[in-house]
Formats: structure tokens, C-alpha cells, sequence
């Protein structure tokens, strides 16, 4: 069965940055997907995330306020893997 979509929400998008918040109900993914900037990721709620990529599966949890860096050229599909809403802003620097 397939998984539900992630609700992406756009709030800047400038010619220096794009910044997205990612909204996931319990099992929604982004669908597979290469980054084409670097970008910072930061957590709004504690992030339970399966995600899949050439290497195979992984589970990480990003707490609350934590965040995370990425080079251009990261290809994967972010899971929510918990069993409540997840959701964290990305920034795009363009």
C-alpha cells in the first residue's frame, strides 16, 4: 500500500534561500529525491525518520531543535517511521 505524501509548505523562496517546512503525518514520506543545493535542516517536533537511500534503510531520530547540514547531490526518501506528526524546516541556500 502506499504511503501518504508529506504537506510541504513554502514560507521564503529568494534568490539566496528556500526554506520549506515539511509537514508528516505517522508514515508519510517525501518520495525519492536528489537535493540540489546544500541545505540545513532543523527539527520542530522530535523526528523518528526511516530513511532510504543507495546505502540501504537507517532509522535517526532528530530531536526537537536539533539540526543537521547537506551537501548538493544527497539523493533519498525521508519516512516518518513514529507514530506521531513529525515536521522541521528546510533551508535551501541557493
Amino acid at each position: 500500500m502506499p504511503r501518504p505524501a508529506v504537506e510541504l509548505t513554502q514560507l521564503v523562496d529568494n534568490e539566496r534561500v528556500r526554506v520549506t517546512r515539511f509537514n508528516f503525518s505517522p508514515g508519510a514520506e517525501t518520495g525519492w529525491h536528489e537535493h540540489g543545493m546544500d541545505y540545513v535542516i532543523t527539527a520542530l517536533t522530535d523526528c523518528h525518520m526511516l530513511l532510504v537511500d543507495d546505502a540501504g534503510e537507517r532509522r535517526v531520530l532528530v530531536a526537537r531543535g536539533e539540526c543537521y547540514y547537506r551537501e548538493t547531490g544527497i539523493k533519498h526518501n525521508v519516512i516518518n517511521d513514529g507514530d506521531r506528526e513529525m515536521s522541521f524546516v528546510e533551508v535551501e541556500l541557493k
